[in-house]
């Protein structure tokens, strides 16, 4: 088996129709929300230290993020998200924005500096009060509340004590995810454990590129391990405080294709696909590591402990998927096929590739929980021309992937909802604010937000 995702389709025995298939564009022009699944969520979707700010009020401590932000050369416009999108003191505007939206969901995180500054311990009232006035006011505008309990901005506090790398911080999340869960309660609709465990573990610990930035791959990995026992320990956490509500995970994967068929751009993509995809969906879905990647990786493997992997491997109620782009792999790492379309990002744009993962997933992992389409955008250089921002190929982007979705849909998978990213322009982790993947401007200067033509073509969807 190669990890080249491939799709059988049927042959006929009847001659072929002489109408063309529709193109992407006429495709996107007639999508409507009844194209869709009764009871398929709309939602947007941000994160607390890209659009917060208040860095340092009513208690809050401080993140890994901010004290990454604070070495010289490691964001590169040497910015912060101390004052971000001012979303703290903005969050009536911004709640009443996404209710003019249209929007069924918000999908929002919860920093865990402003919940329990210590890491562990006292939980900070202030902070709490914070999301349950967010809760509560996405309700009164009838807009479902999802929250996402981490989503990277571990207190520098317990990253001093070795961050994920210790044991010890996973059941210090099972502690906050508690507080969480507890005050909020069923008023939410969904909580998801984690957010992408391989930037918060791979990205962070082996690249280097994200917070805490170090390059270390056993650190990584035991990272990742204690990152999936954390989301583990928290799943009955939630479950006991919020019964009503869903509790699951939120992954970013993406296909890893073989750039040829050459044996060794075949093994370097199932290799890629091995650290990228089942590293994380194989223990959550099978209670097990992947065996060719656990040999892989040798000396480095995991402090796995008995009884971890039945307690990562709990039932979800949802499985998250964030999808920005594919992997096309070679022998000598990943390539861009000529000819590609890209993002702002440099990510080729893909929208077959969601087709593809989630036929894979729902062909892999029998018993698949519902999915959830948690992320899903792109960054572009919007300018602003007056009151307007003019972003064609977002629209383009979000309208061929939400075809994308109804295809792998109508195919048989349980497709349950999507959550554009992102509600609004907002720091982009290690790009600081160069890079714009909002559906919503933001003056950065003035903090004025304005709606771009995508979020117009989005709320002419959903409504």
């Amino acid at each position: 088996m190669t990890n080249t995702i491939t799709t059988d389709t049927a042959v006929s025995d009847t001659a072929p129709s002489e109408t063309a298939a529709p193109t992407p564009q006429a495709r996107a022009a007639s999508l409507t929300r009844q194209d869709f699944p009764a009871g398929f969520l709309f939602g947007v979707a941000t994160s607390s230290y890209q659009i917060e700010g208040a860095a340092q009020e009513d208690g809050r401590s401080p993140s890994i993020w901010d004290v990454f932000c604070a070495k010289p050369g490691r964001i590169s416009d040497g910015s912060s998200g101390a004052v971000a999108c001012d979303h703290y003191h903005r969050w009536e505007q911004d709640l009443d924005l996404i209710a003019a939206l249209g929007v069924d969901a918000y999908r929002f995180s919860v920093a865990w500096p402003r919940v329990i500054p210590t890491g562990r311990g006292a939980v900070n009232a202030a902070g709490l009060d914070f999301y349950e006035r967010l809760t509560d006011g996405l309700l009164a505008r009838g807009v479902q509340p999802h929250v996402t309990l981490y989503h990277w901005d571990l207190p520098a506090v317990l990253q001093d004590q070795g961050g994920w790398t210790n044991r010890d911080t996973a059941h210090a999340f099972a502690e906050y995810s508690a507080a969480v869960a507890q005050r909020l309660g069923n008023r939410v609709a969904s909580y998801a454990t984690l957010n992408e465990p391989w930037c918060s573990s791979i990205l962070s610990y082996e690249l280097g590129e994200h917070a805490p930035g170090t390059r270390d791959r056993a650190a990584a990995l035991s990272a990742a391990h204690h990152l999936m026992l954390g989301h583990g320990l928290a799943l009955p956490e939630i479950r006991r405080h919020a019964p009503q509500s869903q509790a699951g995970i939120v992954l970013n994967l993406g296909p890893q294709e073989s750039a040829s068929d050459r044996p060794e751009d075949i093994s370097a993509a199932r290799h890629a696909d091995g650290r990228f995809n089942r590293w994380f969906l194989d223990p959550i879905l099978r209670g097990e590591y992947p065996a060719d990647t656990w040999a892989e990786v040798g000396p480095d493997t995991p402090p796995v402990q008995p009884g971890d992997l039945k307690l990562i491997s709990a039932p979800n109620d949802f499985l998250g998927v964030n999808y920005y782009t594919r992997g096309v792999i070679g022998a000598q790492g990943g390539v861009l096929p000529d000819g590609a379309s890209v993002t702002d990002m440099g990510w080729e744009i893909h929208p077959q590739g969601l087709t593809d993962l989630l036929l894979r997933l729902n062909t892999d992992y029998p018993g698949l929980p519902p999915i959830y389409i948690t992320e899903n955008g792109a960054a572009f250089p919007d300018e602003r021309s007056g009151d307007r921002v003019h972003d064609p190929r977002r629209t383009e982007f979000l309208s061929t992937h939400l075809n994308a979705l109804l295809d792998a849909s109508r195919a048989g998978v349980d497709v349950r909802g999507y959550f554009a990213w992102s509600l609004m322009d907002n720091f982009e982790w290690a790009f600081g604010y160069e890079k714009r993947f909002g559906l919503v401007y933001v003056d950065y200067d003035t903090q004025e937000r304005i709606l771009k033509d995508s979020a117009l073509w989005y709320q002419a969807l959903v409504k």
